[in-house]
């Protein structure tokens, strides 16, 4: 494959942030409280991690368990909060009751993010119709990256989807990235790569101890090995 894959690791505070950039990471995906799936980390987290690594950042913008968006306005704050404290790559992604992609919600935040770009990260395993929301998300500024598992059950479950979403790269919504997370293991990377997925997006499979342990930068390093030479 000609270009590097790209490694993003969660990293939950400035230890698991030094480990994953001394591991390999290419970025990192800042959240807090992972027991609900990843919320928003307070700007302090940000910019701790910021000044601790020279690595991207993408801060998660979400409030609560579950993939309704919730207080927009707070949201809309908290972008603001993070904007001001020099985030400038963003992770989102908010569903309504019927599985659609709630675009009204979206288009606020990004009218505060200025550009920014952001990863539309695993609603889209929860979504109605995946082909939907992607035709509706098309063509937003900065948007780059979609995240996900190809299936709310993990990788496992989702490889047919992957395999058939990477066979439609750069029709109309198949253009941003897809970078593969949820119950990814290390089995899954090579028919996943010869494929021309090229980005890989680890959590649990970087704390070998658990989510209460931080990031091993054995574990990232054991990541970043085999995605070199895949």
């Amino acid at each position: 494959m000609s270009m590097r894959a790209v490694l993003e690791v969660i990293a939950l505070d400035v230890e698991d942030a030094v480990a994953a950039q001394a591991g390999g990471a290419d970025r990192l995906e800042l959240v807090a409280d992972i027991a609900a799936d990843g919320l928003t980390p307070p700007v302090e987290t940000f910019a701790g991690i910021r000044a601790a690594v020279d690595i991207d950042l993408r801060v998660m913008l979400r409030l609560a368990d579950g993939f309704a968006a919730g207080n927009v306005e707070r949201l809309v704050r908290v972008a603001q909060e993070m904007r001001a404290a020099g985030a400038d790559q963003f992770v989102l992604g908010f569903l309504d009751a019927d599985g659609q992609v709630d675009l009204d919600a979206v288009e606020r935040l990004l009218a505060e993010l200025d550009g920014c770009r952001w990863t539309f990260h695993r609603a889209i395993d929860r979504a109605a119709d995946r082909d939907a929301l992607r035709k509706q998300l098309d063509g937003l500024p900065g948007h780059d990256t979609y995240l996900t598992a190809g299936s709310a059950a993990g990788v496992d479950e989702g490889l047919p989807t992957l395999l058939a979403e990477a066979a439609r790269c750069g029709e109309p919504g198949y253009e941003p990235r897809i970078m593969v997370g949820g119950g990814l293991r290390l089995d899954h990377v090579p028919q996943l790569r010869a494929a021309g997925i090229d980005a890989f997006h680890i959590g649990g499979a970087a704390r070998p101890g658990g989510w209460d342990g931080s990031v091993s930068v054995a574990a990232v390093a054991e990541w970043r090995a085999v995605l070199d030479g895949s």
